[in-house]
């Protein structure tokens, strides 16, 4: 379909143009094909049935990359953080099983609830929250986005979170959810904030997140792992927001957000003169650069999903998925 001319373009028009202009702009909305000035009109970022469609399409696409170890299979499914992570993982499989996954037990997710916002301009996204065959009882929140009509809708954003710990949303008499702006002032930290002030959090502390697994316990850890006899850990931690790794906010009934972000980190093991690195697994190795001699460094992509409560408060991590996505030895 072709995209309307902009009305700033035209001269004015008669009062029953406009009419129908209207008319045709609610006619194709309704019918799932949003054509009408994305960029500035707000507008459901898809239909229900098209969401429910792009779910199954990336589980088909998920399940067939898994069970063959080849990242092709699902590269039109995923972008940002998951692709990151998916693709070393698919990459690392093969290199070890050639002939597929021998382990493949396909995902199937199921009591799928889609949170789809109204929103303006591009990326246009929705939420789905599911439960999962694998995972335990945690519920699976994955992010959908697309950066323009002629591009599919594809998972960013992947995390497992506690049952009972999804948010309520806010949304209108439609059904409609709310984005928030990533540059939100009415919240604890705006949520184009949350990757660099988590990175400097990994590396100082302070008191900008709650206590849990992925902020005090994991501090604690890597101050654990970093003293073991023979060895030096070093840690790097990285915000990542550009493009396709760019957080993504939905409004919460109190007023604050559910907010997903990416971080990258890197892990150096150095051992000390005179003893050697120990033997990595043998998916590290596969996605290792060099010959490991006293030194490994080691890449990873994490995508966090937060509750950014309004006003002053703390963030809280409500879960983190990670991946190794390269490595070099020296």
């Amino acid at each position: 379909m072709s995209r309307d001319r902009d009305p700033r373009t035209l001269r004015r028009p008669a009062r029953s143009a406009l009419i129908a202009a209207s008319a045709t702009a609610l006619s194709l909305t309704a019918s799932g094909c949003v054509v009408v000035h994305g960029e500035r009109e707000i507008l459901p970022s898809t239909t229900r049935a098209e969401a429910a469609k792009a779910l199954q399409e990336f589980t088909a696409a998920y399940n067939e990359a898994d069970k063959a170890y080849d990242g092709s299979l699902d590269a039109d499914h995923t972008t940002g953080a998951l692709a990151d992570i998916d693709s070393a993982r698919l990459k690392a499989g093969k290199a070890n099983n050639p002939d597929g996954n021998p382990n493949h037990t396909p995902l199937t997710l199921t009591d799928a609830k889609f949170t789809i916002p109204k929103k303006a301009g591009w990326p246009r996204w929705f939420v789905v929250d599911a439960a999962g065959n694998k995972g335990g009882t945690a519920r699976w929140l994955l992010a959908f986005t697309r950066s323009s009509l002629d591009d599919p809708f594809q998972v960013a954003y992947l995390t497992l979170v506690a049952p009972g710990k999804v948010p309520q949303f806010t949304k209108d008499a439609d059904g409609w959810a709310e984005s928030v702006p990533v540059k939100s002032t009415d919240l604890a930290t705006a949520p184009g904030d949350l990757s660099s002030t988590y990175a400097t959090y990994l590396k100082n502390g302070g008191e900008t997140f709650t206590d849990g697994a992925h902020t005090s316990q994991w501090r604690a850890l890597r101050e654990k792992n970093g003293k073991k006899p023979g060895m030096v850990t070093q840690y790097i931690d990285e915000p990542l927001t550009n493009g396709d790794h760019a957080p993504l906010a939905l409004r919460t009934t109190d007023g604050g957000a559910l907010v997903f972000f990416t971080t990258r980190h890197y892990e150096k093991l150095t051992a000390y003169a005179g003893t050697s690195v120990p033997t990595p697994s043998k998916d590290v190795l596969a996605l290792t650069k060099g010959e490991i001699k006293q030194s490994l460094t080691m890449e990873f992509v994490s995508n966090e999903v937060a509750l950014d409560p309004k006003g002053p408060g703390k963030v809280t991590i409500l879960g983190r998925i990670q991946g190794m996505t390269s490595a070099e030895g020296s």
